[in-house]
């Protein structure tokens, strides 16, 4: 608290020069020390101020400044406002914004130019041409934005730390909360403290839970009401200790509430008296401290109240000409207004020859104070003088919707551009605008469908399924009965949105009632309904249905538009190739593969989701590298037509092709990356597909607490749907407790899942027969590897000689005991198998079971618990290795004795990568980098990049 609320604690100041001191609040200080020791020492930790309006959070957030300035700890801060909620990351602008022209160019133009999006101070223009395109509407580029700035972060503590604070964030807006929750997840790498308060009962839930999704980094600060005899040390001996015992009833001990109430003076007693009229923390202000604040109000001159008024209406930090503009006076005589109001404290100067008001609730007393229809005549005043200064329409939205008549096209126009220039980072601003936008537009205006369109697919991206269903459905009411065409993409957009709420019969019958309505059955716009119905049997596993549904559908039609051809060839691999008829779906593939390369990216836009069915198809045929050029091309038009609900089942795809190829790097990118879009889109089937690989690529690398939390999570969140993603999420939590040692549970799992009719594609039960061959191998029960190594055989199909390969696997670990010879033939035999398809870690694992070589396999690919494993049989028949085995943080992993991580770094040398680049590829800072390189010169016993080319090529060719 500010004003007579600082006067207190004697020994404890704010960091702010001429600050009264704090009286109380010491456990809250020492929490706050605490918070700070941790950081300085080099800890990531998170700081939440909870407590009422006025009860002190902002002045507890000052001294905490200043017990960072003794600690040398750099600070920067900023505050959201009550009428500026939807401003984008507009707490995070304001504490970040002035810094970036120091700090930003470090990072490299890449992400100069992702910032140059959100911050002002960063131009967007003039970027790397190769950087993320920053009109992209998905998740993804939300998720690289938020990970740019956690980047920027670092690099801003570097040595000193930081101290980054946001106050009054239950105003802010989703963005910058969904900022905030990627912080948490994925804390800084440096000495960084993030510092956040808010009202509890105006806060989103998933601002509310921050602090425990910070886990060990978080902390929570209550800020209660003072004691009694803290409001006595608060006060003053001027004043008695009946007045005294007045003021504590009607405040509750609320420093704000008592410093409002104790300026009101003797005249106004009377309203003090009436215990227990307190706030219920919405914002709203006791009568009795209303009456105060009024009275503070009233007793101003008539031009300074109404400057107050105009600038509480026009901003949270304005200048003079702004109140001017909006209070209708010259300039002059809004800045002797401001020395009025300065000098009685109910505005104080800011940066910049701004002004702001002392506090946040005396602002909104003032709006408040003001009239209804006085207040939409200085929006539009803001609005108008604004718009002369060519200010953005971004800026006069905000003004724009609250003073926009009905029918005015220049509101909506205003409007509109707002919300598309912000959709890239903010789409539920964007989706707030556009709303905004609607409700000005008659109803029979022929932008309303397009706007309308637009609004649901803003809603989807920003995770507003439902709401995004429901602004379709209202396409789809408007719609013409006759125009079909425009109709059935209405209705596959609201059938998709309902599969990703978890409804699929609404779907499903959503989809039928609109094809019974179609006059002929055959046509287009019914086709473009049938394939969605296919889809939705596919998730089903009733294969049989949805092939029963493409066997009505022809190849390509007069009249059909191009994409329509590509989407039903996309669609026939999937079901031939669950049924068992894998040359068909081979051949369907091929096909397909033909009009897809053939056909130009529009052509493909609209039918994306049916394109990934393809994709998924092929990666259970073995083809990875073709499924994985395919969901590159995928995940492209998807980023640049904004369908951020296709983007998580891609990314989750491409984890799976990079694991299979070896690329455990990449592929725990695209998995995180998977997890962080399905969160952000709120879709619990979109999350599992993520989980599931993440899970996945966490057990090959052998981070086993990571993948035993992904597949319990993925486990927890499909429940038991009986669809393939719940199969394929409970084999690979069984996989990951296998691996973790909960054998018996794991096995038991599996083998759940493998008695499920249908519940996992071949590919995937071909996957868990092997392992249960090789499990039951290792605990020498003969018998049952050799039940499921023949279970593996007859899974496995003769025109695939990868599935062949994994089948001879399983069968070498059945024979391993009683015929070590055979065994090892089978899999020498299966790992030329797979070597040649390309099936890097199947390879690696099947010359392990053959006593050969495996063990560079194992390190390139980042496989550290097979390499571990590699290492030790090459030791048991005599081989010399390098002690540390390259396990993370060993010695000897690579040339020299280089560690893990300065491999990785001196291989991107070797590719020619910049410092910057290399920091970008493996999400590090530039320092950190440079502190890679020179450990890599030292043990090289090199001094140029070029030297550390040649060093790692001659060791290759000494291998």
């Amino acid at each position: 608290m500010e004003g007579r609320a600082d006067r207190l604690d004697g020994d404890r100041h704010s960091g702010a020069p001429g600050v009264a001191p704090l009286i109380g609040r010491r456990d809250l200080l020492r929490a706050l020390d605490g918070a700070l020791d941790a950081t300085a020492a080099g800890a990531f930790r998170f700081v939440v101020l909870e407590g009422e309006p006025g009860a002190g959070k902002t002045r507890l957030l000052s001294e905490l400044v200043g017990a960072a300035a003794a600690r040398k700890l750099p600070t920067m801060t900023g505050r959201a406002a009550e009428f500026e909620q939807d401003l984008p990351f507009g707490v995070v602008i304001d504490a970040l914004d002035d810094h970036l022209e120091e700090y930003g160019a470090d990072l490299g133009p890449a992400a100069a130019r992702v910032l140059g999006t959100v911050f002002p101070s960063m131009p967007a223009a003039g970027g790397d041409p190769g950087a993320d395109d920053p009109t992209d509407l998905t998740g993804l580029a939300r998720y690289r934005l938020y990970r740019t700035i956690r980047r920027m972060l670092e690099e801003v503590a570097g040595p000193s730390g930081l101290v980054l604070i946001f106050d009054d964030v239950h105003w802010a807006d989703d963005a910058s909360v969904e900022l905030l929750d990627h912080l948490v997840r994925h804390p800084p790498r440096a000495r960084v403290l993030v510092a956040v308060a808010y009202r509890p009962a105006q806060a989103t839930p998933r601002l509310a839970t921050l602090v425990e999704t910070a886990a060990a980094h978080g902390v929570r600060v209550q800020v209660g009401p003072l004691s009694k005899t803290e409001v006595a040390e608060f006060l003053g001996p001027q004043f008695t200790g009946r007045r005294r015992d007045a003021l504590y009833a009607a405040s509750g001990g609320n420093p704000f509430y008592l410093e409002a109430l104790a300026r009101m003076g003797d005249a106004h007693a009377a309203a003090v008296g009436r215990p227990g009229e307190h706030t219920d923390d919405s914002g709203e202000l006791p009568p009795a401290v209303q009456a105060a604040l009024q009275a503070e109000l009233s007793g101003l001159p008539g031009p300074a109240l109404l400057v107050a008024r105009a600038a509480a209406v026009a901003a949270d930090e304005f200048e003079p000409a702004l109140a001017a503009a909006a209070a209708e006076i010259p300039e002059s005589a809004a800045l002797a207004a401001l020395d009025e109001l300065t000098a009685r404290d109910v505005v104080r100067p800011a940066p910049g020859g701004r002004f702001r008001f002392r506090h946040p609730l005396v602002r909104h007393a003032t709006y408040g104070s003001a009239a209804a229809g006085w207040r939409v005549g200085v929006h539009a005043r803001v609005a108008r003088h604004l718009a002369e200064l060519g200010v953005p329409a971004t800026v006069r939205a905000r003004h724009v919707e609250r003073s926009g008549r009905f029918g005015d096209e220049d509101a909506i126009a205003t409007l509109v551009e707002a919300a598309r220039t912000v959709a890239p980072h903010a789409p539920g601003t964007a989706a707030h605008w556009l709303k905004a936008a609607l409700e000005l537009m008659p109803d029979g205006s022929a932008q309303r469908i397009v706007l309308l369109g637009e609004l649901a697919k803003m809603q989807a991206i920003s995770g507003q399924l439902a709401e995004g269903r429901e602004a379709a459905r209202e396409v789809l009411r408007l719609l013409p009965h006759d125009a079909h065409a425009l109709r059935a993409r209405a209705t596959r957009f609201c059938a998709m949105m309902e599969r990703l709420l978890g409804n699929p019969q609404e779907a499903r019958g959503l989809l039928l009632a609109e094809l019974r309505a179609m006059p002929d059955p055959r046509s287009a716009p019914a086709v473009m309904l049938r394939l969605r119905l296919v889809a939705e049997s596919l998730m089903r596993v009733d294969f049989r249905a949805a092939q029963a549904v493409l066997d009505l559908v022809p190849d390509t039609a007069d009249g059909w538009e191009p994409g329509l051809t590509v989407a039903v060839a996309a669609l026939r691999p999937m079901p031939a190739y669950a049924d068992g008829r894998v040359v068909d779906a081979l051949r369907h593939a091929e096909a397909a593969d033909r009009l897809i390369s053939a056909a130009p990216d529009e052509h493909l836009a609209e039918w994306l989701d049916t394109v990934t069915w393809l994709c998924w198809t092929e990666l259970f045929l073995g083809r990875y590298q073709d499924g994985l050029d395919r969901l590159d091309r995928v995940l492209a038009v998807a980023r640049a037509t904004g369908q951020s609900y296709i983007v998580p089942t891609v990314l989750a795809g491409q984890a799976l092709a990079y694991s299979m190829l070896g690329r455990l790097g990449e592929a725990a990118t695209a998995a995180e990356e998977a997890v962080a879009v399905s969160g952000m889109l709120r879709s619990d089937q979109t999350m599992v597909f993520a989980l599931t690989q993440r899970c996945l690529v966490a057990g090959w690398t052998g981070a086993e607490e990571d993948a035993l939390a992904c597949g319990e999570a993925a486990v927890r969140t499909s429940g038991r749907s009986g669809e393939w993603w719940g199969s394929l999420a409970r084999y690979a939590h069984a996989m990951a407790m296998v691996d973790a040692g909960d054998t018996d549970n794991g096995v038991a799992l599996l083998r759940e899942v493998c008695a499920e009719d249908g519940g996992l594609d071949q590919s995937t039960m071909l996957r868990a027969c092997e392992a249960l061959a090789g499990i039951e191998a290792a605990r020498g029960a003969v018998d049952e590897a050799a039940h499921w190594a023949a279970r593996a055989e007859q899974v496995a199909h003769p025109v695939l000689p990868a599935n062949l390969a994994l089948a001879g696997l399983a069968r070498a670990h059945a024979l391993r005991a009683t015929d070590p010879a055979v065994a090892a033939e089978h899999a020498r035999q299966a790992a030329d198998e797979l070597e040649a398809a390309g099936h890097r870690l199947d390879a690696g694992r099947a010359r392990l079971r053959a006593g050969t070589a495996a063990a560079e396999i194992f390190e390139a690919a980042g496989a550290r618990p097979l390499h571990a494993r590699a290492l030790r049989e090459q030791r048991r028949v005599g081989v010399r290795v390098p002690s540390g085995g390259g396990r993370s943080g060993g010695r000897g992993a690579g040339p020299g004795g280089l560690s893990r991580r300065e491999l990785e770094v001196a291989r991107l040398v070797v590719e020619g990568c910049t410092n910057q680049q290399i920091a970008e590829r493996l999400y590090l800072s530039i320092r950190t980098v440079e502190t890679h390189l020179s450990h890599i010169f030292a043990k090289l016993g090199v001094n140029s990049r070029v030297a550390v080319v040649n060093a790692l090529q001659q060791s290759a060719t000494e291998r």
